[in-house]
């Protein structure tokens, strides 16, 4: 049996994180980066902090582009992908981390608006991303698709219904798509970060966060570094006879 010298490395192969200007989404990206992958940094809101990630990356001696559009309109996706054909070849690895704003509300002031906007997130924009790049992938026998999820659907998080809802439709997709494509050497597995702290937390109370902390066995805050490791090992080929997992990491505040 022979052991690789220097497993885990990502080198020569297209990484596609959407939601990556920031958060999670930007250290997922730099550390796909730093492993050896052609990164492709994918921004809606802001392009010049997408720019910045990208420039980031750069000046560490990896490689990166950007693309900015909406990871949950297929007619953006098409063109995004093409754009990234075009310059780096073709995706190997995607990674379907944008999210929409969370709303916690009881069940009865949820709109159903704010439910679908859940569904677009985190069903349809994986569905779209995947119907574009599984057929290339196909055609080479290899491919990755990580989806990030959350530790919200093992927890059953109250007044959270309509975030909750859509997780688990993900998590139930990546499971069906996972058998599906698992002949064709394309594995697809799910992150499940716990509350992992990043700027669009900034405003939440202080006493909310030290409440949550007392719940985590570990007893630290996770880190983005934390999520972006796991998706690292994920996208390995070292990986590749695993697939259709969840991978929750939380401090083991969900064991199961």
């Amino acid at each position: 049996m022979s052991v690789a010298k220097n497993p885990f490395r990502l080198d020569g192969r297209v990484a596609w994180v959407t939601g990556s200007s920031r958060g999670l989404g930007r250290i997922i990206a730099e550390t796909l980066a730093a492993a050896g992958a052609r990164t492709v940094v994918n921004c809606f809101a802001s392009r010049e902090a997408g720019e910045a990630v990208v420039a980031g990356i750069r000046a560490a001696g990896g490689e990166a582009m950007l693309v900015a559009g909406d990871a949950m309109n297929e007619a953006e996706i098409d063109r995004m992908a093409g754009e990234i054909e075009a310059s780096f070849g073709p995706v190997d690895i995607v990674v379907a981390n944008a999210t929409p704003p969370q709303p916690m509300k009881a069940l009865e002031d949820y709109t159903w608006e704010e439910h679908q906007s859940m569904v677009d997130a985190f069903i349809k924009s994986p569905f779209l991303l995947s119907k574009r790049l599984v057929p290339g992938m196909k055609e080479r026998r290899e491919g990755r698709i990580i989806n990030i999820t959350s530790e919200v659907f093992h927890a059953s998080v109250p007044q959270f219904s309509a975030y909750v809802a859509a997780k688990g439709g993900q998590i139930g997709w990546s499971r069906s798509v996972a058998n599906e494509l698992a002949p064709h050497g394309i594995t697809v597995n799910t992150v499940a970060p716990g509350w992992i702290p990043v700027e669009r937390h900034d405003e939440v109370p202080e006493c909310d966060k030290a409440k949550y902390l007392t719940t985590v066995p570990v007893g630290r805050w996770g880190t983005p570094a934390d999520i972006a490791h796991a998706v690292a090992y994920f996208a390995a080929r070292e990986s590749s006879f695993v697939t259709g997992q969840t991978l929750i990491v939380n401090g083991g505040r969900t064991p199961w």
